[in-house]
């Protein structure tokens, strides 16, 4: 019986290497041949295609790209040309960057997170909350939250916020309507809190300056909606359901094309009007202090700035001040 089994199991152990009766096909395929082609296309000096054509498929206008390009290359081994075992050269960094673009420019939601990540749309959602001026430029993203979680839940774990309690906002102090104010605000709608650092809109304005108010207000807030569908349209993976199991790598693409647009806004930005005012190379400087478990001075500042920011009283007032302002600059006309 066991001679039996051990011939069972070598039988059995000899027909699972046996060679598969039919080989694996191999295609000849010639990425040289390809990489001529692309760089024909595109990047040779006349190219077949005008800027414009590269610009509506690669999302971008060529210098930028090249310029993004030679900074992977050096960055990552993944986009620097290689050969294979048997010495064939395999992809150009042309053609890997290219193809990288073309996957963010297409559409790819978690099945097995479905539960958690699923909202008020009845289907898994990430959030993605972000602050962004008129000219598209997205100042802030905070993205990786479940869709069942409210605004008010995202906005405890914004980090704008935080970095603005523990003081590493960039200064700020400006006078309205005889009222000086020393935090910059935010626009947002009805649903958020009155904070000092956010300026919501007037659900059923009944008075002329209200009204007004409120028209101003909402028309500066599509500067986010234009920003988003600018960002959408750019790279369809941001809108269409994504094909990666894990949140962290969707978290990592989202992260990618926010900067990658952001680059193409700083690229393009001397078309935009007014775009001159912003300076996006501004950073933040602050130096790391080193950790204490004392009731320090900091900590101190930090609670009374908490407190400052969540001050409903100035909140109004701040409403108020923009209430009037804004009337006297272009209502009464």
């Amino acid at each position: 019986m066991a001679l039996h089994r051990q011939r069972h199991s070598a039988e059995g152990a000899s027909s699972s290497c046996r060679p598969n009766s039919q080989p694996r096909m191999f295609i000849q395929r010639n990425p040289l041949e390809g990489h001529e082609r692309l760089w024909n296309d595109y990047f040779a000096q006349p190219p077949i295609y005008p800027p414009n054509v590269f610009r509506r498929r690669f999302r971008m206008n060529r210098v930028l790209f090249l310029c993004i390009h030679s900074a992977v290359e050096t960055h990552g081994d993944y986009f620097v040309q290689k050969r294979d075992a048997n010495g064939r050269l395999g992809l150009s960094s042309l053609q890997k960057m290219t193809a990288a673009i073309r996957m963010l420019a297409y559409e790819n939601c978690p099945n097995a997170w479905k539960g958690i990540y699923s909202g008020h749309v009845n289907e898994p959602t990430i959030i993605l909350k972000a602050v962004a001026s008129y000219d598209l430029w997205i100042w802030h993203a905070f993205f990786g939250l479940p869709e069942s979680h409210n605004d008010i839940n995202v906005l405890d774990r914004f980090s704008v916020f935080a970095a603005l309690a523990k003081g590493r906002a960039p200064p700020c102090s400006y006078t309205i309507n005889g009222h000086k104010y020393t935090m910059g605000y935010y626009l947002a709608d009805g649903i958020y809190p009155s904070w000092v650092t956010l300026v919501k809109t007037i659900p059923t304005p009944h008075r002329k300056k209200k009204q007004h108010f409120a028209t101003y207000h909402e028309s500066a807030r599509k500067d986010v909606e234009h920003a988003f569908g600018v960002l959408q349209a750019r790279f369809t993976i941001v809108r269409r359901p994504a094909r990666y199991f894990q949140p962290e790598f969707l978290k990592d693409i989202m992260y990618a094309c926010i900067i990658l647009h952001n680059m193409i806004v700083e690229g393009e930005r001397h078309l935009y009007f007014g775009a001159d005012q912003f300076n996006y190379e501004a950073n933040d400087d602050t130096p790391s202090e080193p950790i204490s478990r004392d009731n320090i001075p900091e900590f101190i500042e930090f609670t009374a700035q908490h407190h400052r920011i969540r001050d409903k009283g100035t909140h109004s007032q701040l409403q108020a001040d923009l209430i009037e302002h804004l009337w006297n600059m272009h209502g009464q006309a």
